[in-house]
Formats: C-alpha cells, structure tokens, sequence
C-alpha cells in the first residue's frame, strides 16, 4: 500500500481553524483506515489533526 501524505515529519504547520496561528511541528503520520492523519506538537501541548485542518502558511493574518 502506498500513502500519498502532503505533510512529512518535520514540517512546520497551521491550524487553520486556530485564531493565533502559531507554529506547530508534524511528529508523527497516521493511517486512520480511511484517511491520514498527523500528530503536531507546539511547546508541551500534542494534537492529531486531518490533512483538511493544517496547512504549511498561515490563513489569518
């Protein structure tokens, strides 16, 4: 099986539905079973979100 994932560990993301936008690093990539999803971490605080939630530039300025 091959995933086609727009994000790889590392990459600096945003929330798209986060009002401050701030930096979030990709650390981990999961398969759900249905859809990809990536874990992000910004200072102590970890969350998984879908593809359709981040994005590498920030939407609110």
């Amino acid at each position: 099986m091959q995933i086609n994932n727009q994000y790889n560990i590392e990459d600096i993301v945003y929330l798209k539905h986060d009002i401050e936008q701030l930096p979030k690093m990709v650390t981990a990539i999961i398969w759900d079973g249905h859809k990809v999803m990536y874990e992000v971490i910004c200072a102590e605080c970890a969350s998984q979100h879908y593809e359709y939630e981040i994005s590498n530039i920030k939407t609110i300025y």
